[in-house]
């Protein structure tokens, strides 16, 4: 007697087999095509952050809570607010708030909270314009990564071309675009926190996380204006803000790399670096170098520790900066002398001559450091000149207090600027500072 149940049954249970491994195989793919590229995406972000790098952990968290905090809040809220704007005024209207209203609130919001518990909290490592930028890369990368993953496997299951052509718009065209929109916040964030007005302090902030959500609505929106022409503006646009946004990273590197050529000069004046070496610290181009090279004769071991030396440097530097400006809670709390100390610790670790190679065309744009006089001889003024005083020494009214007297050193006074940025400039009895007159 023929049994027809299980032969009847067996081809829909195989074709429903199928189709699961077909949406497994096509959510894989997603996440493929997703999280394969983030860590090129990081890597360039991090590249921004040369002088002065951020704890992993850090790092680390900012991209998760991008990856899945950030992520997780808004799928909850913009879903909930399409479905409820959806029901009372039509399909069409409740799609539009979702991409042009929602979204960007939404999103920018949930992205900003992270960026605001370290403006916060962690202000040590929170304290300028790179900061800023580099945590929001960070934060809006893993929000990307996510939704990159939802994106391409609802297009995968549309065909090929449907996922190369949503591959081809958001990993190539625009994969930095959250972090461009989140770096407003940044920005704005670190502003407020380098500033000492209050109306800065108070709108900083806040017109940064307007801005993020500007830039984020009219590119949600783009698409949908004349049937995508307002996409190629928008692109430009947001271009041309991506480009502002790296020049203002690139001013305040070439800031930062001041700041160490400034700061460093005692430890030049007594021998333990030298003047290729602090130009050498002082360029974010020259500190790469420097690890390749280490890397190249000694294994990451080696560029591990000229990666230390560097950051001891920066740090040393910028405490001392920090310092002097009275803001020395915003970067880390370690007191100077041990700072020295584990400059010269890293230093000692480093062969002789590895740190600097010979100095590339351009450095003599970098002053002479101040004269190393022998023991109980009267110290003479930075490039041999004499401090200037009297009625041309028109001046701040309240110069910053002198260093104590430090031994081979010129005593504290306004001397010829070595920058010629000015007539005079203060040297405070161990670095250049930043009073001109």
């Amino acid at each position: 007697m023929n049994q027809p149940g299980p032969v009847a049954i067996q081809p829909a249970v195989s074709e429903q087999n199928i189709r699961t491994r077909g949406r497994v195989l096509v959510v894989l793919g997603g996440v493929v095509l997703a999280v394969l590229p983030a860590p090129f995406y990081v890597s360039v972000a991090l590249r921004m952050d040369r002088f002065e790098p951020e704890p992993f952990r850090l790092l680390a968290w900012t991209f998760l809570w991008g990856a899945a905090g950030a992520t997780f809040v808004a799928l909850v809220l913009n879903t909930a607010g399409q479905a409820i704007v959806g029901d009372e005024f039509g399909a069409h209207i409740g799609e539009l708030y979702g991409n042009s209203v929602s979204a960007p609130i939404v999103e920018e919001v949930a992205k900003g909270a992270v960026l605001y518990v370290l403006y916060r909290r962690f202000r040590a490592h929170f304290n300028s314009v790179v900061d800023g930028v580099v945590y929001a890369a960070m934060v809006g990368l893993g929000f990307a990564t996510t939704e990159n993953i939802l994106y391409y496997a609802q297009s995968a299951t549309e065909g090929g071309v449907p996922l190369v052509a949503t591959f081809f718009m958001r990993g190539v065209m625009s994969p930095f675009t959250h972090p461009i929109f989140t770096a407003m916040t940044g920005i704005g964030l670190a502003l407020a926190l380098a500033s000492d007005r209050a109306a800065v302090k108070r709108l900083a902030p806040a017109l940064g996380l307007l801005l993020a959500i500007l830039l984020h609505s009219a590119w949600n929106t783009s698409a949908t204006v004349e049937e995508g022409a307002g996409f190629f503006f928008v692109f430009s646009l947001v271009f041309v803000v991506a480009v502002a946004v790296l020049a203002a990273v690139g001013t305040a590197q070439k800031r930062e790399g001041k700041v160490v050529a400034h700061y460093l000069q005692p430890e030049m004046a007594s021998g333990l670096l030298t003047r290729e070496e602090l130009f050498a610290l002082s360029s974010g181009r020259e500190r790469m170098r420097a690890r390749r090279a280490a890397k190249k004769q000694g294994g990451r071991k080696a560029m591990r520790r000229m990666k230390t030396l560097q950051i001891a440097a920066s740090e040393l530097a910028f405490r001392r900066y920090r310092d002097q400006a009275g803001h020395p809670g915003r970067g880390p709390e370690t007191p100077e002398d041990q700072q020295l100390a584990k400059l010269r610790e890293a230093a000692g670790d480093i062969p002789a001559g590895t740190l600097a190679p010979p100095i590339p065309r351009g450095s003599e744009k970098l002053p002479p450091p101040p004269p190393v006089m022998p023991a109980g001889w009267y110290p003479e003024p930075p490039r041999g000149v004499e401090a200037v005083t009297g009625p041309s020494a028109k001046a701040p009214p309240a110069p910053p207090p002198p260093r104590p007297v430090m031994p081979g050193l010129p005593p504290a006074a306004w001397y010829p600027d070595p920058w010629r940025e000015s007539n005079l400039r203060w040297w405070d009895g161990g670095a250049w500072t930043g009073w001109t007159s």
